[in-house]
C-alpha cells in the first residue's frame, strides 16, 4: 500500500510538473508576442517573412494569368513586328515567369527557419529583376517600317498593363517592385525619346508620372498588408492569451474539483464521527432534563441539561442541512416520488410550527383552495421546503405578528404555496445575499437570529429538482412573501373512471403499477 501511495504521489507530481511547463511556455510566447506588438520601430520588419508568404503566394495564384497576357500581347503585336522576334519574346517571357512560380513554391515548401534566412528576399529581387527586363525587351523590338501612331499607342496602354500587374504581384516587398517595374519604364521611356515628336515626349513624361503613381499605389498596398498583418498579430495575441486563461481556468477547474471531492470525503467521514456522539449527548440530556432516573435536586443542573439537549438538536439540525446541500450540490440527493396531496403537507407543516409560533404570540394563517389535483412529488423534500419557509416567517416577524400560508393554483395550471410574513422585510440589495448558501441579512446579524442561513438555499435546490421556480418578493419595513411554484406536469389530472388515459405517460404508468 505505502509503495503504491508513494507511486501516485510521483505520478500526481510529474502531472504538476507537466502543467507548470506549459504554463510557463505559454506565459512566454505571450511575453514574447507583447514585446513584439510593443515595438512600433520594429513591426514592419517583423512582418518581413509574412510579407514574403503573400508575394510567394500572389505568384503562385497568378502562375497562369500573366502567361495569357504575354499571349494577347504577342499576338496582337506581331501586326507591327515579325512573328518570329515575337515568338522568341513570348518564350523569354513564359520561361522568367515559371522561373518565379518555381521561386515560390520552392520558397512556400521550405521548412520554417529556413524561410527566415535573407537569401529567399535576394531570389525573389533578382528573379522579379529578370522578369521586368524581359518584359522591357518587348519594347525594343524592330518594327515594320510604317507601323504608325498604332503601335505607339499600343506600347503605352501594354506599359500601364504590365506596370499595375507587377505592382499588384510584388507590392509586398517593395524592392521587388522597383527591380520589376523600373526596367519597363526606362526601356519605353528610351524608346520614346529617340523619336523627334511632341507626342513621343509626351508619352515619355506620362511613362514616368504612371511609375510614379504606381510607386505610390504599390506603397498604400504595402500598408494595408502591414495593418492586415498587425491585425493578425493582435489576433494571435488574443487567442495567445485566451489559451492562457483557459490554462489557467482549467487549472483552477481541477482545483475546485479537488476540493469539492475532498469536501464530499470530509463531510461523509465527519457525518458518522460528529452524528455518533451527538445522539449520545441528546440521549443522555434528555434523560437528566426529563429526570427519568430520578429527580434532580440541584435546578442549576437541570437547567444545563436543558441547555445541552437544545444545543445538541441545533448542531444536530445545522450537520443535517449541512449534509443535505452538500448531497444535492454533488447531484447525490435522490427524490422518492409519489401522489402526494400538498395540502396535506402544508397542514402538517402548519401544525408542527404553531408550538413556535405561539411563543411569540405569532398568528398563522392558512388559506387553501379546495379540490387541487395530488402532485407527483417527494414529500418528504416539500415538507422541507414548507417547513423552512414557515420557520424563517415566524423567526423574523416580530411578537403579535402573523404570518399567512396561501396554497392554490397558479395561472398557468400548476400549484404554489405562498409564505407571507409582516416582519422587518429584507433591503432590496440584500436579496442576492441571503439567498446564497450561508447568507444572512442585516437584520438577522443584527438581531442573532440561529440560524445557518442555508434553509432558502436548500428550497430553491429542492424546487429546481422538482422542475419548480422560486420567488422572494420583500418590501422594507412591510415583510417578506416567498412563492415556490411546481408545475403544472407534476398535476395527476385524471379522474378515477377515466380510460383514456395516454401510453407511456405518467398517469399511465401509476395505473399500471396500481393495477400490478
Amino acid at each position: 500500500m505505502k509503495s503504491q501511495a508513494s507511486a501516485n504521489g510521483s505520478d500526481t507530481l510529474a502531472i504538476n510538473r507537466q502543467r507548470a511547463l506549459r504554463r510557463r511556455e505559454m506565459a512566454r510566447s505571450v511575453r514574447d508576442i507583447r514585446s513584439r506588438l510593443g515595438a512600433p520601430e520594429s513591426r514592419h520588419s517583423t512582418f518581413e517573412h509574412e510579407r514574403q508568404h503573400l508575394f510567394a503566394d500572389t505568384r503562385i495564384n497568378a502562375a497562369f494569368a500573366a502567361p495569357l497576357l504575354a499571349l494577347i500581347v504577342a499576338a496582337i503585336s506581331s501586326l507591327w513586328v515579325s512573328p518570329q522576334f515575337m515568338g522568341a519574346w513570348f518564350l523569354i517571357t513564359i520561361c522568367t515567369h515559371f522561373l518565379m512560380v518555381v521561386i515560390s513554391h520552392s520558397y512556400e515548401k521550405a521548412p520554417s527557419d529556413q524561410k527566415v534566412r535573407i537569401v529567399w528576399s535576394r531570389r525573389f529581387i533578382i528573379g522579379d529583376l529578370i522578369y521586368g527586363c524581359s518584359w522591357a525587351l518587348f519594347f525594343l523590338m524592330p518594327v515594320a517600317s510604317g507601323a504608325g501612331e498604332g503601335l505607339v499607342i499600343f506600347h503605352f496602354a501594354a506599359l500601364l498593363i504590365v506596370i499595375a500587374m507587377n505592382t499588384m504581384q510584388s507590392a509586398n516587398l517593395p524592392k521587388c517592385l522597383l527591380a520589376s517595374t523600373l526596367p519597363i519604364t526606362f526601356f519605353v521611356t528610351f524608346s520614346f525619346l529617340q523619336q523627334s515628336s511632341a507626342v513621343h515626349y509626351t508619352l515619355a513624361a506620362m511613362a514616368i508620372g504612371a511609375q510614379g503613381f504606381f510607386l505610390i499605389l504599390g506603397n498604400q498596398l504595402l500598408k494595408n498588408a502591414n495593418t492586415m498583418l498587425e491585425y493578425r498579430a493582435d489576433k494571435d495575441h488574443l487567442i495567445a492569451e485566451l489559451e492562457t486563461a483557459n490554462s489557467m481556468s482549467d487549472e483552477a477547474r481541477r482545483r475546485a474539483e479537488a476540493a469539492n471531492l475532498a469536501k464530499s470525503r470530509f463531510l461523509a467521514t465527519m457525518s458518522h464521527e460528529l452524528r455518533t456522539p451527538l445522539n449520545a449527548i441528546l440521549g443522555f440530556s434528555e434523560i437528566m432534563k426529563d429526570e427519568v432516573l430520578g429527580s434532580m435536586a440541584n435546578k442549576t443542573y437541570r437547567a444545563y441539561a436543558e441547555d445541552i439537549h437544545g444545543s445538541g438538536e441545533h448542531l444536530l439540525n445545522l450537520i443535517n442541512e449541512i449534509l443535505d446541500l452538500s448531497r444535492i450540490e454533488a447531484g447525490r440527493h435522490e427524490l422518492h416520488e409519489e401522489p402526494i396531496l400538498l395540502e396535506d403537507v402544508v397542514a402538517e407543516c402548519g401544525t408542527m410550527m404553531k408550538v413556535r409560533a405561539k411563543a411569540k404570540s405569532i398568528v398563522l394563517h392558512h388559506a387553501h383552495q379546495s379540490d387541487l389535483p395530488r402532485v407527483w412529488a417527494d414529500e418528504r423534500a416539500l415538507r422541507q421546503v414548507v417547513l423552512n419557509l414557515m420557520s424563517n416567517a415566524v423567526k423574523f416577524t416580530p411578537v403579535g405578528g402573523e404570518v399567512r400560508v396561501n396554497l392554490g393554483p397558479t395561472s398557468d395550471g400548476g400549484q404554489y404555496v405562498s409564505v407571507r410574513d409582516n416582519g422587518p422585510g429584507i433591503p432590496e440589495e440584500e436579496i442576492p445575499t441571503v439567498l446564497e448558501a450561508f447568507g444572512q441579512g442585516s437584520h438577522a446579524i443584527r438581531s442573532a437570529e440561529p440560524g445557518t442561513g442555508l434553509g432558502l438555499s436548500i428550497v430553491q435546490a429542492l424546487i429546481s429538482m422538482h422542475d419548480g421556480t422560486f420567488k422572494i418578493k420583500s418590501q422594507l419595513g412591510e415583510g417578506t412573501e416567498v412563492t415556490v411554484c411546481l408545475p403544472p406536469s407534476r398535476n395527476m389530472n385524471y379522474p378515477a373512471d377515466d380510460k383514456t388515459v395516454a401510453p407511456g405517460s405518467l398517469d399511465a404508468r401509476l395505473r399500471t403499477a396500481n393495477s400490478a
